[in-house]
Protein backbone atom coordinates (compact mmCIF):
# COMPACT_ATOMS: atom_id res chain seq x y z
CA UNK A 1 0.00 0.00 0.00
CA UNK A 2 1.47 3.32 -1.09
CA UNK A 3 1.02 6.31 1.21
CA UNK A 4 0.07 9.56 -0.51
CA UNK A 5 -0.07 12.74 1.57
CA UNK A 6 -2.49 15.55 0.72
CA UNK A 7 -2.68 18.48 3.18
CA UNK A 8 -5.93 19.53 4.82
CA UNK A 9 -5.12 22.90 6.37
CA UNK A 10 -7.13 26.01 5.55
CA UNK A 11 -4.72 27.41 2.96
CA UNK A 12 -4.38 24.12 1.09
CA UNK A 13 -8.12 23.50 1.09
CA UNK A 14 -8.69 27.01 -0.26
CA UNK A 15 -6.35 26.12 -3.13
CA UNK A 16 -8.22 22.91 -3.98
CA UNK A 17 -6.62 20.23 -1.78
CA UNK A 18 -9.90 18.41 -1.20
CA UNK A 19 -10.57 18.21 -4.93
CA UNK A 20 -7.01 17.00 -5.52
CA UNK A 21 -7.47 14.26 -2.91
CA UNK A 22 -10.73 13.19 -4.58
CA UNK A 23 -9.07 13.12 -8.01
CA UNK A 24 -6.22 10.95 -6.72
CA UNK A 25 -8.65 8.56 -5.01
CA UNK A 26 -10.66 8.24 -8.22
CA UNK A 27 -7.63 7.12 -10.25
CA UNK A 28 -6.04 4.64 -7.86
CA UNK A 29 -7.35 2.02 -5.48
CA UNK A 30 -4.23 0.52 -3.94
CA UNK A 31 -3.12 3.65 -2.12
CA UNK A 32 -3.58 5.13 1.34
CA UNK A 33 -4.39 8.84 1.24
CA UNK A 34 -3.24 10.55 4.43
CA UNK A 35 -4.57 14.06 5.04
CA UNK A 36 -1.59 15.61 6.77
CA UNK A 37 -1.05 19.19 7.90
CA UNK A 38 1.00 21.71 5.98
CA UNK A 39 4.78 22.14 5.94
CA UNK A 40 4.12 25.87 5.68
CA UNK A 41 5.33 26.28 2.11
CA UNK A 42 2.10 27.95 1.07
CA UNK A 43 3.44 28.98 -2.33
CA UNK A 44 3.51 25.26 -3.24
CA UNK A 45 0.08 24.31 -1.92
CA UNK A 46 -1.51 21.92 -2.41
CA UNK A 47 1.76 20.02 -1.94
CA UNK A 48 1.18 16.31 -2.65
CA UNK A 49 3.73 13.81 -1.36
CA UNK A 50 4.23 10.14 -2.15
CA UNK A 51 6.13 7.86 0.19
CA UNK A 52 8.95 5.93 -1.50
CA UNK A 53 11.82 3.79 -0.31
CA UNK A 54 14.03 6.89 -0.41
CA UNK A 55 11.61 9.13 1.45
CA UNK A 56 8.66 11.37 0.70
CA UNK A 57 8.73 12.94 -2.78
CA UNK A 58 6.93 16.27 -3.19
CA UNK A 59 4.85 17.58 -6.08
CA UNK A 60 3.26 21.00 -6.12
CA UNK A 61 1.36 23.11 -6.46
CA UNK A 62 -1.02 20.41 -7.70
CA UNK A 63 -4.38 21.30 -9.22
CA UNK A 64 -7.15 18.74 -9.82
CA UNK A 65 -6.48 18.92 -13.55
CA UNK A 66 -2.82 17.97 -12.93
CA UNK A 67 -3.61 14.64 -11.27
CA UNK A 68 -4.10 12.55 -14.43
CA UNK A 69 -0.75 13.75 -15.78
CA UNK A 70 0.96 12.87 -12.51
CA UNK A 71 -0.34 9.30 -12.73
CA UNK A 72 0.76 9.02 -16.37
CA UNK A 73 4.25 10.17 -15.37
CA UNK A 74 4.39 7.58 -12.60
CA UNK A 75 4.37 9.87 -9.58
CA UNK A 76 3.43 6.94 -7.32
CA UNK A 77 6.99 5.75 -7.94
CA UNK A 78 8.37 9.24 -7.36
CA UNK A 79 8.97 9.72 -11.10
CA UNK A 80 9.96 12.98 -12.74
CA UNK A 81 7.35 15.61 -13.57
CA UNK A 82 7.28 19.38 -14.00
CA UNK A 83 5.72 19.68 -10.53
CA UNK A 84 8.28 17.40 -8.85
CA UNK A 85 10.50 18.97 -6.16
CA UNK A 86 12.38 15.87 -5.07
CA UNK A 87 12.55 14.83 -1.42
CA UNK A 88 10.40 17.10 0.72
CA UNK A 89 13.11 17.28 3.36
CA UNK A 90 15.59 18.54 0.74
CA UNK A 91 13.51 21.45 -0.55
CA UNK A 92 15.73 24.48 0.16
CA UNK A 93 12.88 26.50 1.69
CA UNK A 94 12.35 23.79 4.32
CA UNK A 95 15.89 22.47 4.58
CA UNK A 96 17.30 25.84 5.63
CA UNK A 97 14.98 26.25 8.60
CA UNK A 98 15.42 25.30 12.27
CA UNK A 99 12.21 23.39 12.92
CA UNK A 100 11.67 23.03 16.68
CA UNK A 101 8.10 24.07 17.44
CA UNK A 102 6.91 23.16 13.93
CA UNK A 103 8.90 19.93 13.59
CA UNK A 104 5.78 17.76 13.15
CA UNK A 105 3.74 20.18 11.00
CA UNK A 106 3.33 18.55 7.59
CA UNK A 107 4.96 15.36 8.78
CA UNK A 108 2.02 13.77 10.59
CA UNK A 109 -1.71 13.22 10.46
CA UNK A 110 -2.81 16.01 12.86
CA UNK A 111 -5.42 13.86 14.60
CA UNK A 112 -3.35 10.68 14.91
CA UNK A 113 -2.17 10.54 18.49
CA UNK A 114 -0.03 7.54 17.51
CA UNK A 115 1.76 9.68 14.89
CA UNK A 116 2.28 12.35 17.52
CA UNK A 117 3.77 9.95 20.06
CA UNK A 118 6.02 8.30 17.44
CA UNK A 119 7.50 11.72 16.73
CA UNK A 120 8.49 12.66 20.28
CA UNK A 121 5.00 13.74 21.32
CA UNK A 122 4.22 13.76 25.05
CA UNK A 123 7.86 13.08 25.93
CA UNK A 124 8.02 16.57 27.45
CA UNK A 125 4.89 15.88 29.50
CA UNK A 126 6.33 12.56 30.65
CA UNK A 127 9.36 14.40 32.05
CA UNK A 128 7.26 17.20 33.53
CA UNK A 129 5.12 14.75 35.50
CA UNK A 130 8.25 13.69 37.39
CA UNK A 131 9.17 17.25 38.37
CA UNK A 132 7.83 19.80 40.79
CA UNK A 133 6.13 22.90 39.44
CA UNK A 134 9.14 25.00 40.39
CA UNK A 135 11.51 22.64 38.57
CA UNK A 136 9.40 22.90 35.40
CA UNK A 137 9.40 26.69 35.62
CA UNK A 138 13.15 26.77 36.27
CA UNK A 139 13.71 24.85 33.02
CA UNK A 140 11.41 27.22 31.11
CA UNK A 141 13.28 30.18 32.63
CA UNK A 142 16.62 28.67 31.61
CA UNK A 143 15.38 28.32 28.02
CA UNK A 144 14.95 32.08 27.74
CA UNK A 145 11.48 31.65 26.21
CA UNK A 146 9.62 34.93 25.87
CA UNK A 147 6.06 35.53 24.77
CA UNK A 148 5.63 34.99 21.05
CA UNK A 149 2.53 37.15 20.91
CA UNK A 150 4.19 40.55 20.72
CA UNK A 151 5.08 41.80 24.22
CA UNK A 152 7.98 39.31 24.51
CA UNK A 153 7.59 39.01 28.28
CA UNK A 154 9.70 36.21 29.83
CA UNK A 155 7.48 33.15 30.18
CA UNK A 156 9.26 31.83 33.27
CA UNK A 157 8.64 35.04 35.23
CA UNK A 158 4.94 34.99 34.35
CA UNK A 159 4.57 31.35 35.41
CA UNK A 160 6.52 31.94 38.63
CA UNK A 161 4.15 34.74 39.58
CA UNK A 162 1.09 32.54 39.13
CA UNK A 163 2.70 29.64 41.02
CA UNK A 164 3.49 31.92 43.96
CA UNK A 165 -0.05 33.33 44.07
CA UNK A 166 -2.25 31.26 46.37
CA UNK A 167 -5.78 30.48 45.18
CA UNK A 168 -8.34 27.68 45.15
CA UNK A 169 -8.48 27.81 41.35
CA UNK A 170 -6.03 28.85 38.64
CA UNK A 171 -6.34 28.97 34.88
CA UNK A 172 -4.25 28.62 31.72
CA UNK A 173 -5.54 30.81 28.89
CA UNK A 174 -4.21 30.33 25.39
CA UNK A 175 -4.64 33.45 23.29
CA UNK A 176 -5.36 32.07 19.81
CA UNK A 177 -6.96 35.27 18.53
CA UNK A 178 -4.46 35.58 15.69
CA UNK A 179 -5.65 38.84 14.18
CA UNK A 180 -2.53 40.58 12.86
CA UNK A 181 -2.35 41.06 9.11
CA UNK A 182 0.09 38.66 7.50
CA UNK A 183 0.04 36.14 10.34
CA UNK A 184 -0.97 32.49 10.17
CA UNK A 185 1.57 30.56 12.25
CA UNK A 186 -0.91 29.89 15.07
CA UNK A 187 -3.41 28.54 12.56
CA UNK A 188 -0.82 26.25 10.97
CA UNK A 189 0.24 24.88 14.36
CA UNK A 190 -3.31 24.27 15.54
CA UNK A 191 -4.42 22.65 12.28
CA UNK A 192 -1.25 20.62 11.69
CA UNK A 193 -0.09 19.64 15.22
CA UNK A 194 -2.89 20.29 17.75
CA UNK A 195 -1.55 17.86 20.35
CA UNK A 196 1.57 20.01 20.64
CA UNK A 197 -0.51 22.93 21.92
CA UNK A 198 -2.50 20.62 24.19
CA UNK A 199 0.70 19.15 25.65
CA UNK A 200 2.13 22.62 26.26
CA UNK A 201 -1.02 23.71 28.09
CA UNK A 202 -1.03 20.58 30.24
CA UNK A 203 2.60 21.19 31.27
CA UNK A 204 1.77 24.83 32.05
CA UNK A 205 -1.14 23.71 34.21
CA UNK A 206 0.99 21.24 36.13
CA UNK A 207 3.70 23.87 36.63
CA UNK A 208 1.47 26.55 38.20
CA UNK A 209 -1.14 24.22 39.79
CA UNK A 210 -3.93 25.14 37.39
CA UNK A 211 -6.57 22.55 36.53
CA UNK A 212 -8.49 24.28 33.75
CA UNK A 213 -7.42 25.69 30.43
CA UNK A 214 -9.18 27.73 27.76
CA UNK A 215 -8.21 28.27 24.13
CA UNK A 216 -9.61 31.61 22.99
CA UNK A 217 -9.95 31.03 19.25
CA UNK A 218 -10.90 33.61 16.65
CA UNK A 219 -14.22 32.96 14.91
CA UNK A 220 -12.53 33.19 11.50
CA UNK A 221 -10.81 29.83 12.11
CA UNK A 222 -13.61 27.23 11.80
CA UNK A 223 -11.26 24.42 10.75
CA UNK A 224 -9.05 25.08 13.78
CA UNK A 225 -12.12 24.79 15.97
CA UNK A 226 -12.97 21.38 14.54
CA UNK A 227 -9.40 20.05 14.72
CA UNK A 228 -8.83 21.29 18.27
CA UNK A 229 -12.13 19.95 19.61
CA UNK A 230 -11.48 16.54 18.05
CA UNK A 231 -7.92 16.50 19.41
CA UNK A 232 -9.18 17.38 22.89
CA UNK A 233 -11.68 14.49 22.76
CA UNK A 234 -8.92 12.09 21.70
CA UNK A 235 -6.56 13.37 24.41
CA UNK A 236 -9.27 12.81 27.04
CA UNK A 237 -9.91 9.29 25.77
CA UNK A 238 -6.18 8.52 26.01
CA UNK A 239 -6.00 9.93 29.57
CA UNK A 240 -3.83 12.92 28.69
CA UNK A 241 -6.63 15.26 29.78
CA UNK A 242 -9.11 15.05 32.63
CA UNK A 243 -8.59 13.52 36.06
CA UNK A 244 -5.51 11.47 36.90
CA UNK A 245 -3.42 12.39 33.83
CA UNK A 246 -1.35 9.37 32.81
CA UNK A 247 -1.87 7.90 36.27
CA UNK A 248 -0.12 10.84 37.93
CA UNK A 249 -2.99 11.93 40.14
CA UNK A 250 -2.90 15.39 38.52
CA UNK A 251 -5.87 16.92 36.73
CA UNK A 252 -6.18 19.32 33.81
CA UNK A 253 -8.77 19.87 31.11
CA UNK A 254 -9.17 22.23 28.14
CA UNK A 255 -12.12 23.95 26.51
CA UNK A 256 -12.23 25.92 23.26
CA UNK A 257 -14.02 29.27 23.38
CA UNK A 258 -14.78 31.28 20.23
CA UNK A 259 -14.25 35.03 19.95
CA UNK A 260 -16.50 37.41 18.04
CA UNK A 261 -14.14 39.01 15.55
CA UNK A 262 -12.69 41.77 17.74
CA UNK A 263 -9.04 42.64 17.07
CA UNK A 264 -8.62 44.24 20.48
CA UNK A 265 -9.43 40.92 22.14
CA UNK A 266 -5.92 39.90 21.18
CA UNK A 267 -4.96 42.11 24.16
CA UNK A 268 -4.89 39.82 27.17
CA UNK A 269 -7.29 41.64 29.49
CA UNK A 270 -9.84 42.29 26.73
CA UNK A 271 -9.63 38.56 25.98
CA UNK A 272 -10.41 37.79 29.63
CA UNK A 273 -13.46 40.06 29.50
CA UNK A 274 -14.68 38.23 26.40
CA UNK A 275 -14.05 34.83 27.98
CA UNK A 276 -16.20 35.91 30.91
CA UNK A 277 -19.06 36.72 28.55
CA UNK A 278 -18.60 40.48 28.63
CA UNK A 279 -17.83 43.02 25.93
CA UNK A 280 -14.15 42.81 24.98
CA UNK A 281 -12.73 45.94 26.60
CA UNK A 282 -9.27 46.50 28.04
CA UNK A 283 -8.85 46.34 31.81
CA UNK A 284 -6.63 48.76 33.69
CA UNK A 285 -3.49 47.20 35.17
CA UNK A 286 -2.67 46.54 37.98
CA UNK A 287 -3.88 44.09 39.05
CA UNK A 288 -2.04 41.83 36.64
CA UNK A 289 -3.84 38.76 35.26
CA UNK A 290 -1.20 36.63 37.01
CA UNK A 291 -2.75 37.81 40.28
CA UNK A 292 -6.34 38.59 39.32
CA UNK A 293 -7.19 37.12 35.94
CA UNK A 294 -10.02 34.99 34.57
CA UNK A 295 -13.00 35.06 36.95
CA UNK A 296 -10.78 36.89 39.41
CA UNK A 297 -8.32 34.00 39.72
CA UNK A 298 -4.56 33.81 39.00
CA UNK A 299 -4.17 33.16 35.28
CA UNK A 300 -1.34 32.33 32.91
CA UNK A 301 -1.96 33.97 29.53
CA UNK A 302 0.29 32.86 26.69
CA UNK A 303 -0.24 32.73 22.97
CA UNK A 304 -0.24 29.57 20.87
CA UNK A 305 3.44 29.49 19.94
CA UNK A 306 4.62 30.25 23.48
CA UNK A 307 2.72 27.24 24.80
CA UNK A 308 3.61 25.08 21.78
CA UNK A 309 7.31 25.73 22.48
CA UNK A 310 7.03 24.16 25.94
CA UNK A 311 7.00 20.45 24.89
CA UNK A 312 10.39 20.61 23.15
CA UNK A 313 11.87 22.66 26.01
CA UNK A 314 10.79 20.00 28.49
CA UNK A 315 11.80 17.13 26.19
CA UNK A 316 15.24 18.45 25.19
CA UNK A 317 15.94 20.74 28.15
CA UNK A 318 16.11 24.47 28.64
CA UNK A 319 19.80 24.62 27.70
CA UNK A 320 19.07 22.96 24.35
CA UNK A 321 16.47 25.59 23.48
CA UNK A 322 18.61 28.44 24.77
CA UNK A 323 21.37 27.43 22.35
CA UNK A 324 19.32 28.92 19.48
CA UNK A 325 19.05 32.67 18.97
CA UNK A 326 21.08 35.73 19.96
CA UNK A 327 21.29 38.09 22.95
CA UNK A 328 18.13 38.00 25.03
CA UNK A 329 16.11 36.56 22.14
CA UNK A 330 16.48 32.81 22.58
CA UNK A 331 15.07 29.89 20.66
CA UNK A 332 13.25 30.15 17.35
CA UNK A 333 10.43 32.24 15.99
CA UNK A 334 7.99 31.50 13.17
CA UNK A 335 8.21 34.22 10.53
CA UNK A 336 5.33 34.46 8.08
CA UNK A 337 6.09 35.84 4.62
CA UNK A 338 3.11 37.43 2.91
CA UNK A 339 2.08 40.33 0.69
CA UNK A 340 3.79 40.97 -2.63
CA UNK A 341 6.22 38.07 -2.41
CA UNK A 342 7.05 35.12 -4.67
CA UNK A 343 7.42 32.38 -2.07
CA UNK A 344 5.05 33.09 0.76
CA UNK A 345 4.93 30.77 3.73
CA UNK A 346 6.11 29.99 7.22
CA UNK A 347 9.81 30.06 8.08
CA UNK A 348 10.95 28.92 11.53
CA UNK A 349 14.41 30.29 12.25
CA UNK A 350 16.53 31.11 15.25
CA UNK A 351 16.49 34.78 16.21
CA UNK A 352 19.21 36.75 14.45
CA UNK A 353 18.50 36.18 10.76
CA UNK A 354 18.21 39.49 8.91
CA UNK A 355 15.13 40.84 7.21
CA UNK A 356 16.90 40.76 3.84
CA UNK A 357 17.88 37.11 4.24
CA UNK A 358 14.26 36.22 4.90
CA UNK A 359 12.68 38.27 2.13
CA UNK A 360 15.22 37.57 -0.60
CA UNK A 361 16.63 34.23 0.52
CA UNK A 362 13.37 32.50 1.43
CA UNK A 363 10.77 34.76 -0.17
CA UNK A 364 12.52 35.17 -3.51
CA UNK A 365 11.70 38.86 -3.83
CA UNK A 366 8.43 40.40 -4.95
CA UNK A 367 5.75 38.47 -6.81
CA UNK A 368 5.42 41.41 -9.22
CA UNK A 369 9.20 41.47 -9.91
CA UNK A 370 9.15 45.17 -9.07
CA UNK A 371 11.51 46.73 -6.54
CA UNK A 372 10.62 46.42 -2.86
CA UNK A 373 9.49 49.69 -1.34
CA UNK A 374 8.51 48.76 2.20
CA UNK A 375 8.12 45.83 4.53
CA UNK A 376 5.78 45.91 7.52
CA UNK A 377 6.81 43.68 10.39
CA UNK A 378 4.66 42.93 13.43
CA UNK A 379 1.12 43.29 12.15
CA UNK A 380 -0.99 46.33 11.21
CA UNK A 381 0.54 48.33 14.08
CA UNK A 382 4.13 47.45 13.17
CA UNK A 383 6.68 49.76 11.57
CA UNK A 384 7.23 50.10 7.84
CA UNK A 385 10.87 49.30 7.15
CA UNK A 386 12.77 50.57 4.09
CA UNK A 387 15.19 48.43 2.09
CA UNK A 388 18.24 50.22 3.49
CA UNK A 389 17.41 48.64 6.86
CA UNK A 390 17.16 45.06 5.56
CA UNK A 391 20.37 44.19 7.42
CA UNK A 392 18.45 44.60 10.67
CA UNK A 393 18.69 41.36 12.70
CA UNK A 394 15.33 39.92 13.62
CA UNK A 395 15.42 39.97 17.41
CA UNK A 396 13.39 41.85 20.00
CA UNK A 397 16.08 44.27 21.17
CA UNK A 398 17.35 45.24 17.71
CA UNK A 399 13.83 46.00 16.55
CA UNK A 400 13.03 47.97 19.69
CA UNK A 401 16.14 50.10 19.23
CA UNK A 402 15.05 50.80 15.64
CA UNK A 403 11.61 51.96 16.81
CA UNK A 404 9.94 48.85 15.42
CA UNK A 405 8.29 45.73 16.84
CA UNK A 406 8.83 42.09 15.94
CA UNK A 407 5.42 41.12 17.27
CA UNK A 408 3.99 37.84 16.05
CA UNK A 409 6.51 37.57 13.22
CA UNK A 410 4.23 38.58 10.36
CA UNK A 411 6.10 40.15 7.43
CA UNK A 412 4.13 41.91 4.68
CA UNK A 413 6.00 43.03 1.55
CA UNK A 414 5.04 46.04 -0.60
CA UNK A 415 6.57 46.85 -3.98
CA UNK A 416 7.37 50.27 -5.43
CA UNK A 417 3.76 50.95 -6.43
CA UNK A 418 2.62 51.27 -2.80
CA UNK A 419 1.73 54.72 -1.49
CA UNK A 420 2.86 55.12 2.11
CA UNK A 421 0.50 58.00 2.83
CA UNK A 422 -2.36 55.60 2.12
CA UNK A 423 -0.77 53.07 4.48
CA UNK A 424 -0.46 55.68 7.25
CA UNK A 425 -4.13 56.57 6.81
CA UNK A 426 -4.99 52.86 6.92
CA UNK A 427 -3.24 52.52 10.32
CA UNK A 428 -5.46 55.22 11.83
CA UNK A 429 -8.58 53.84 10.12
CA UNK A 430 -7.81 50.35 11.40
CA UNK A 431 -7.45 51.67 14.94
CA UNK A 432 -10.71 53.62 14.67
CA UNK A 433 -12.59 50.51 13.59
CA UNK A 434 -11.01 48.09 16.07
CA UNK A 435 -10.73 50.33 19.16
CA UNK A 436 -12.73 49.10 22.13
CA UNK A 437 -13.57 52.75 22.83
CA UNK A 438 -12.57 52.76 26.47
CA UNK A 439 -9.87 55.44 26.32
CA UNK A 440 -10.03 58.82 24.56
CA UNK A 441 -6.56 58.85 22.90
CA UNK A 442 -7.35 55.67 20.99
CA UNK A 443 -11.05 56.25 20.34
CA UNK A 444 -10.84 59.90 19.25
CA UNK A 445 -7.18 60.13 18.27
CA UNK A 446 -7.48 57.54 15.54
CA UNK A 447 -10.32 59.42 13.86
CA UNK A 448 -8.52 62.78 14.16
CA UNK A 449 -5.40 61.15 12.70
CA UNK A 450 -7.16 60.30 9.44
CA UNK A 451 -8.44 63.87 9.17
CA UNK A 452 -5.03 65.42 9.88
CA UNK A 453 -3.14 63.38 7.29
CA UNK A 454 -5.77 64.03 4.64
CA UNK A 455 -5.60 67.75 5.47
CA UNK A 456 -1.82 67.75 5.16
CA UNK A 457 -1.16 68.83 8.75
CA UNK A 458 1.81 66.57 9.40
CA UNK A 459 3.21 68.52 12.36
CA UNK A 460 -0.03 68.14 14.30
CA UNK A 461 -0.14 64.49 13.21
CA UNK A 462 3.24 63.98 14.91
CA UNK A 463 1.95 65.62 18.10
CA UNK A 464 -1.12 63.39 18.02
CA UNK A 465 1.11 60.32 17.63
CA UNK A 466 3.06 61.36 20.73
CA UNK A 467 -0.16 61.77 22.71
CA UNK A 468 -1.53 58.37 21.64
CA UNK A 469 1.80 56.69 22.39
CA UNK A 470 2.03 58.03 25.95
CA UNK A 471 -1.61 58.18 27.00
CA UNK A 472 -3.46 55.18 25.55
CA UNK A 473 -4.65 52.53 27.96
CA UNK A 474 -3.28 49.61 25.93
CA UNK A 475 -1.10 48.80 22.94
CA UNK A 476 -3.97 49.32 20.48
CA UNK A 477 -3.75 53.08 20.70
CA UNK A 478 -0.16 53.14 21.91
CA UNK A 479 1.20 51.30 18.87
CA UNK A 480 -0.92 52.89 16.14
CA UNK A 481 1.61 55.75 15.80
CA UNK A 482 4.41 53.28 14.94
CA UNK A 483 3.39 52.62 11.29
CA UNK A 484 2.34 56.26 10.86
CA UNK A 485 5.63 57.71 12.09
CA UNK A 486 7.74 55.21 10.15
CA UNK A 487 5.86 55.98 6.91
CA UNK A 488 6.28 59.74 7.37
CA UNK A 489 9.95 59.38 8.26
CA UNK A 490 11.05 56.99 5.50
CA UNK A 491 8.87 58.13 2.59
CA UNK A 492 8.25 61.88 3.04
CA UNK A 493 7.79 62.24 -0.72
CA UNK A 494 4.54 60.26 -0.52
CA UNK A 495 3.06 62.91 1.79
CA UNK A 496 3.87 65.92 -0.41
CA UNK A 497 0.74 65.62 -2.55
CA UNK A 498 -1.64 66.20 0.35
Amino acid sequence: MINVYVPKDTASISMGANEVADAIAALAEDINIIRNGTWGMTYLEPLVEVETANGRIAYGPVRPEDVAGLFEAGFLRGADHDLRHGLTSEIEYLKNQERLTFARCGLIDPLSIDDYIKNDGFSGLSKALKLSGQEIIDDVTTSGLRGRGGAAFPTGIKWNTVLATKADQKYICCNADEGDSGTFSDRILMESDPFCLIEGMIIAGIAVEATKGYIYLRSEYPLCKSVLNNAIIIARQEKYLGDDICGSGKSFDIEVRIGAGSYVCGEETAMLESLEGKRGMVRAKPPLPAHVGLFGKPTVINNVLSLASIPIIMSKGGEFYKDFGIGRSRGTIAFQLTGNIKCGGLVEKAFGITLGELINGFGGGTYSDKAIKAVQVGGPLGAYIAEDNFNLPLDYEAFSEAGAVLGHGGIVVFDETANMKDQAIFAFEFCAIESCGKCTPCRIGSTRGVELIKAGNLELTKELCELMDTSSLCAMGGMTPIPVKSAMKNWPQDFKDV
